[in-house]
């Protein structure tokens, strides 16, 4: 039916004898072997691909995915209809499965697994979407639960798509409160799930009949003899090829912004299910009497235990839009270069990019690009190795990761947008779909306004700013080009806001919490604002610091110098007031921003090409290359 097709079952087909195989290569879980020759010396892109994309490991992490969406599977298809779209997404969702050695091991690889979102993202946002839902909310749930070591192999060849059923349409940031029910039936040693009210419906999931196949993992309230035991996961069949079965009604819903993905209203009149659809570990088992026993105390951690898997999901979420705004960069930069306005002289033509006023804007998107992505990788690190008594504040630095880095990720993809001018409106320069893509990315796994508001209210006395260095030399000694007086500025900022919060939640009135709170709230945000772009700038400075090559180090330094600068010019009147700058600094900020501009400005394109996306996709972005007006007479993408 599609032009894809034809190319998912070229890419599927065993030839005859004699011929090769065509799939892609398996994209393995292990670790990557190591070769014992001596590494050859690298440009200084080259360094920095080395540094941004997990150094050693870059190959098992991101090697595989790269290769594969430089493939024809993933070339851009115009003028289709939404629900082609989707069936594109999933067609290529099958095909990333067929690149996989062990898809259930995928789904425990948080690195590999990010991975995946941050190279496809760009590319499909439709995609990054499913395979979030399918390898890590369905998939990583049935596995972090006893289900392990059952029989997946419906799931993992993808004779069944797995979706996620959680929010519902009247209870989205107080999921806790859902209503859909699974009540324990002891006449049949099953459960009935239910949708008990039209506000109880599960809201936007992908339950359509788009794809195949599907299967969900339902959120629903546990009912034994009447009494509530909490929220636990249930595995639900929805579909089978001759449509959805009896007592599950699924109503696809308006197409929302960005890439399509076959969002639906789904509801379940009681619904059967056998003893083994409850989710069951340690956090709740069902005894052969019905009997509920969990080693948590209250239904509040047992649910939270049940949806656990929201949290690698924020570092999906993160690592996808991660991609985009790198991708967004890349275009727009390029395209700056060989997109020529007319210069000072008559009849004179020069790039735009000569031209404080735009490149200075990209300059300061790519640096935050740049401290997004290390920021990820110090904060996926944290995640892999943490142990059990460190769950909660893990969680939280990863809800903190995310917020940051997808709410910058809008402003970079807006900006790009903006930059590349009307050229940037059109889908075929690969950017206009973008911040809508984000948007979704912004409010998975967690609304960031939500999880930052949680954030905040835990760290406003239970969090220690980090000390500021050993240098207690006065302000006027020290410059606005040392990094390690930046830093701990910026630490500094950290903590005068928590100090504010912790004032305005002593004085707020007493007996009204929701009162106390709001008086509270707006400091306790610019703190964890404050604190993500702290954590980012040192990422930003053990990365830099990580560099071999003299030249390589110092743009980095430079990058992130301008990064810091940017970061403190906000709060220069507070720094100000506690001494912690000199009305000289402040007076001098704006020329020292302008320095570093123009001894970044040069090493641009040395940026962007870093980020290592393939020529292949370069190729097909017009506004990329440099003969983009040939495509009006060549493409019909125009």
């Amino acid at each position: 039916m599609l032009a894809l097709t034809r190319e998912y079952e070229e890419t599927h087909r065993r030839s005859g004898s004699g011929t090769a195989d065509r799939r892609p290569a398996p994209i393995s879980v292990l670790p990557a072997q190591r070769g014992s020759t001596k590494p050859r010396p690298r440009s200084a892109a080259q360094e920095l691909t080395h540094l941004l994309f997990d150094r050693d490991d870059r190959e098992r992490v991101h090697g595989g995915w790269r290769r594969l969406l430089a493939g024809k599977a993933f070339s851009y298809l115009p003028e289709l209809t939404p629900d082609e779209r989707t069936a594109v997404s999933y067609e290529r969702l099958r095909l990333v499965n067929s690149t996989v050695d062990d898809p259930a091991a995928l789904a425990h690889d948080a690195r590999l697994l990010a991975g995946l979102h941050e190279w496809t993202g760009f590319v499909d946002g439709g995609l990054c979407t499913l395979a979030s839902i399918h390898y890590n909310l369905f998939m990583g749930s049935l596995l972090d639960h006893d289900f392990y070591g059952r029989e997946l192999s419906a799931f993992t060849s993808m004779q069944r798509i797995g979706t996620f059923l959680c929010t519902e349409l009247a209870h989205g940031n107080d999921v806790a409160s859902l209503q859909t029910v699974a009540v324990f039936d002891r006449a049949t040693d099953g459960f009935i799930l239910n949708t008990p009210n039209p506000g109880a419906r599960k809201f936007m999931p992908n339950t359509s009949l788009i794809g195949g196949p599907k299967s969900a993992v339902v959120a629903a309230r546990l009912l034994i003899d009447g009494e509530d035991q909490g929220i636990f996961l249930f595995l639900t069949p929805l579909s089978d090829h001759a449509g959805h079965l009896p007592g599950v009604t699924v109503r696809q819903l308006p197409h929302r912004t960005g890439t399509p993905v076959d969002h639906c209203l789904t509801s379940f009149d009681h619904v059967w299910l056998p003893r083994e659809a409850m989710l069951e570990a340690d956090h709740g088992r069902l005894d052969e009497d019905g009997t509920l026993t969990s080693a948590l105390g209250n239904r509040r951690k047992r649910f939270l235990r049940s949806v656990n898997r929201v949290t690698a999901g924020k570092l999906c979420m993160s690592a996808g839009t991660l991609g985009m705004a790198r991708a967004a960069l890349a275009i727009a930069v390029r395209y700056a270069h060989h997109r020529h306005v007319g210069g000072p002289k008559t009849g004179q033509r020069i790039p735009v990019v000569r031209h404080r006023s735009h490149h200075g804007r990209l300059l300061h998107s790519l640096a935050n690009a740049y401290a997004m992505t290390f920021l990820h990788r110090t904060v996926m690190d944290r995640f892999v190795a943490h142990q059990e008594a460190e769950r909660e504040e893990v969680e939280r630095l990863v809800a903190v990761a995310k917020g940051w880095i997808t709410w910058q990720a809008r402003e970079i993809t807006t900006e790009s947008r903006e930059r590349c001018g009307a050229q940037g409106l059109f889908p075929a320069n690969r950017i206009s779909d973008l911040p809508g893509n984000i948007e979704g990315g912004i409010t998975a796994e967690g609304d960031n306004l939500v999880i930052w508001v949680k954030a905040g209210a835990e760290m406003v006395f239970g969090h220690q700013v980090d000390p500021i260095s050993s240098d207690t030399r006065p302000a006027a000694e020290r410059d606005l080009t040392d990094l390690r007086f930046l830093r701990d500025l910026l630490a500094s900022v950290e903590r005068t806001w928590q100090a504010r919060a912790r004032i305005a939640l002593r004085q707020g009135p007493s007996g009204d919490p929701v009162g106390r709170w709001n008086e509270s709230s707006g400091a306790a945000l610019e703190m964890v604002s404050a604190h993500a772009s702290r954590l980012a700038a040192d990422a930003f400075l053990e990365a830099a610091g990580q560099a071999t090559d003299p030249a390589t180090r110092k743009l980095l330094s430079n990058l992130c110098r301008l990064f810091l600068l940017q970061q403190l010019r906000q709060h220069t009147g507070d720094l100000l007031a506690e001494q912690r700058l000199t009305v000289q600094h402040v007076l001098g900020l704006h020329q020292t921003i302008d320095a570093v501009l123009a001894e970044l400005a040069p090493h641009m394109m040395t940026l962007v090409d870093a980020f290592d996306l393939p020529d292949e996709y370069l190729a097909e972005v017009p506004i990329a290359n440099a003969g983009y007006l040939d495509h009006y007479q060549e493409s019909a993408a125009f």
